[in-house]
């Protein structure tokens, strides 16, 4: 029962996840073995995702339904989406840093 309990507190089954993104539970398994999703795996071998895949999930289906993207240009646009996001970050960090008010 605990074991039951880990899984529903660390994360969502296949099947969950599935309904939660409308993806089919398999098509989430070669999502996470080609790298585009990031799953859990526990000692039996079964697979739980973290909820915030769920987002992942999205940005991912609209990328191959909105641009046509096979997986490994999602692959690659998703990495450089990801460094422009750091960029844009580290960008307003330094533009609020040096702001100092006026005296």
């Amino acid at each position: 029962m605990l074991d039951l309990l880990d899984r529903i507190e660390t994360g969502l089954s296949p099947d969950a996840f599935a309904e939660r993104t409308g993806l089919h539970p398999d098509l989430a398994r070669k999502l996470v073995a080609l790298g585009l999703l990031d799953a859990h795996r526990y000692a039996g071998g079964e697979m739980a995702f973290d909820p915030s895949e769920v987002t992942h999930a999205a940005r991912i289906q609209r990328l191959r339904t909105g641009l046509g993207l096979n997986y490994s240009a999602i692959g690659l646009v998703l990495d450089l989406l990801d460094r422009i996001e750091k960029l844009e970050t580290a960008a307003r960090r330094r533009r609020t840093s040096s702001w100092t008010p006026a005296a």
